[in-house]
């Protein structure tokens, strides 16, 4: 009898040992090896860039995933050398950093199609609908709308104190180009102000370029010699921050803190934690599992985050009044884009068709028809019917002293 227990017992261990070997065995032949090959338009000098190779490096190393990153990538057939050279290292999950590189990016996905590519602020993966071309982004404009409510916070201490003027204070914002990613971001920018300050004006330029630190410069002494009393970008240099630093005028950035660099000026800034898309494309792809055409991350998952408060600048209760703002983010009690807080040469915007789908002409240009409408429920829901913004209103309150769309 006891030989029986005893041979039972070693017929369970060796079946459950087999089991084991075998379920360990499935798991290793369904896991795929991963390495990353990240295309940037500039290197580290540019802030933009630098978010995003930071990022890499840290997700990678502690991943432990092999990657490449190929800097200085030209907006045109550049590009699409650089990430059929990265294939040819035996790279299988590709991502590009500027809007520009798109179709070069959806080109060499046509053509290597066992690998996976990723494109940042792009607008067509959900138009081209290839299982290996995706476009990301992020709900930025959350990000910026609280920086906008910590420069509100500082302009009405400013006020206050009699450094900026009682009633219908100016501040003045650099971007790179007028496209929507840009005006998304600073319309966010100046409705967090607005939102605290209500009869502030904000005035615009752009430099035609998202990093040319001489522009930017001079992009931002324009503004404050046009009596902007405080400045915010998106751009990528450090041009507008010394500008207002030499200047002595409060400054929000982008993607990184000025802090050091200007530290009697700089308040806060935004930035996209890139870090988060690439794990879960890192992940998805590890398992084989399909992966959307459009992503958006936002504050609750940690990829839309701001950039340290400068309480040596910061009016006295930012920090409490930017928690409080977030906390109504995440529950929905704010919404960025709410028609109630804006309008449109005096009206109310109760309608809105965006241009989406950005689909391509005979002549291989984009359609820019505005096809798809995106006010609902009174709110202009931004990066919902795909990742890159699509808000390009032109809001009472903000004045363009130029435009230039890159042509």
């Amino acid at each position: 009898m006891k030989m029986k227990k005893v041979l039972a017992i070693v017929l369970v261990v060796a079946i459950a040992a087999a089991l084991c070997i075998a379920f360990a065995a499935c798991g290793k032949n369904e896991k795929q090896e991963v390495k990353f090959g990240l295309i940037t338009l500039h290197d580290k000098s540019s802030t933009y860039d630098k978010n995003f190779i930071d990022a890499l490096e840290e997700v990678c190393e502690e991943l432990k995933i092999p990657y490449i990153v190929k800097s200085g990538i030209k907006e045109n057939n550049e590009c699409y050398d650089a990430a059929a050279d990265l294939v040819d290292q035996g790279c299988n999950v590709i991502f590009a950093d500027s809007f520009g590189h798109e179709p070069y990016i959806i080109k060499a996905a046509k053509e290597f199609k066992d690998v996976q590519f990723f494109h940042a602020t792009g607008t067509k993966a959900h138009t081209e609908k290839l299982s290996n071309f995706h476009n990301a982004f992020a709900s930025i404009y959350e990000g910026r709308y609280l920086a906008g409510v910590a420069a509100g916070m500082k302009l009405k201490a400013m006020q206050e104190a009699g450094a900026a003027p009682a009633t219908s204070p100016k501040i003045g914002y650099v971007g790179a180009f007028t496209y929507a990613e840009v005006m998304s971001g600073y319309t966010s920018f100046y409705l967090g102000v607005k939102s605290i300050v209500s009869d502030v004006t904000m005035d615009v330029t752009f430099t035609g370029s998202w990093y040319d630190e001489t522009a930017e410069k001079e992009a931002a002494n324009r503004l404050i010699a046009g009596g902007c009393v405080l400045i915010s970008q998106h751009a990528d240099s450090m041009g507008a921050p010394s500008a207002c630093q030499s200047k002595n005028v409060p400054n929000v950035t982008y993607n990184m803190s000025t802090k050091a660099s200007a530290p009697t000026t700089y308040i806060i800034g935004s930035k996209i934690n890139w870090g988060v898309y690439y794990k879960l494309i890192i992940e998805s792809v590890q398992k084989g599992e399909s992966i959307a055409y459009d992503w958006v991350g936002g504050i609750d998952n940690g990829a839309v985050q701001l950039t340290e408060l400068n309480t040596a600048v910061a009016a006295e209760g930012t920090q409490a009044k930017l928690d409080e703002v977030m906390a109504k983010l995440k529950n929905g009690t704010i919404k960025v884009f709410d028609i109630n807080t804006f309008t449109v040469k005096g009206e109310k915007l109760t309608s809105y068709k965006a241009d989406v789908d950005d689909t391509v002409n005979a002549e291989g240009k984009s359609d820019f028809v505005h096809e798809t409408e995106v006010i609902e429920n009174g709110v202009f829901i931004e990066s919902v019917k795909r990742s890159a913004p699509y808000f390009d209103v032109e809001i009472d309150g903000i004045t363009l002293l130029d435009r230039n769309y890159g042509d």
